[in-house]
């Protein structure tokens, strides 16, 4: 197999997934005897990244591999084609996500503290049933409350390949004028890309107003969203869970 045959494999794959593929995946796609090394494959799917620079669509890595996807900036347009109800997240909803990614592991207790107001049960139900969330421990004290942690599919939905490269906190901030004191270790900025090419927590989502936060619709909070905040899969729409 030369690298035109597999880098039309390796594409007509990753579009038909509608998930993100790892190299592993890709790999089993081919006969043993014929094989590419996985430096192999990922030399393809660099060159195949390459082409889609100055296309509609791109060639991302997540945590849990490689998907193509219509690119951030032609989001808003391609989202007509599927005329769900817009997703919209309460501020609550995402400044708990917020503080678990960029604190975890957190308890609900911690972060009711940093808060200062108690956390909806609904909100953790509905980040663990969304598998953006998940129970990673338990803190060692009285009551042994458990910790929250982020999962790979919270990384594969906001396009990101490591919790590196979440925005700087700063940022995220000003995004949304959000008052999280998060006191991360080295100073107020986490370590990430620049805002043109990652996406934030908050931004691309519809805010409720802060006096609802705790008492968001409960549609809002269950429905299905249509579409990533960082641009839609190209390919089927039922995504793999990883976590």
């Amino acid at each position: 197999m030369n690298e035109t045959q597999l880098k039309n494999l390796l594409e007509a794959a990753l579009l038909a997934a509608g998930r993100p593929l790892d190299i592993a995946e890709l790999a089993e796609l081919i006969d043993e005897p014929v094989r590419p090394s996985r430096d192999e494959i990922r030399a393809v799917l660099e060159v195949l990244a390459a082409e889609y620079a100055a296309r509609g669509v791109e060639l991302k890595e997540t945590a849990t591999g490689f998907r193509v996807q219509v690119r951030r900036e032609l989001a808003p347009q391609i989202s007509r084609l599927w005329p769900e109800r817009p997703r919209r997240y309460s501020r609550a909803l995402l400044e708990t996500l917020a503080l678990i990614a960029y604190r975890q592991p957190m308890t609900r207790g911690e972060i009711e503290s940093v808060r200062g107001v108690a956390v909806n049960p609904d909100i953790v139900k509905t980040l663990i049933e969304r598998n953006w969330v998940r129970v990673v421990g338990v803190r060692e004290v009285p009551g042994r409350p458990e910790l929250l942690g982020t999962t790979r599919e919270f990384l594969d939905y906001f396009g990101l390949k490591s919790l590196d490269e979440l925005p700087p906190l700063a940022e995220l901030k000003a995004m949304a004028d959000l008052n999280l004191q998060l006191e991360l270790p080295g100073g107020d900025a986490a370590t990430g890309a620049a805002a043109a090419d990652t996406p934030g927590i908050i931004g691309g989502d519809e805010l409720l107003d802060a006096t609802e936060e705790d008492a968001a619709d409960e549609d809002d909070l269950n429905a299905q969203p249509s579409s990533s905040s960082t641009g839609l899969v190209a390919g089927p729409r039922d995504a793999g869970r990883d976590d």
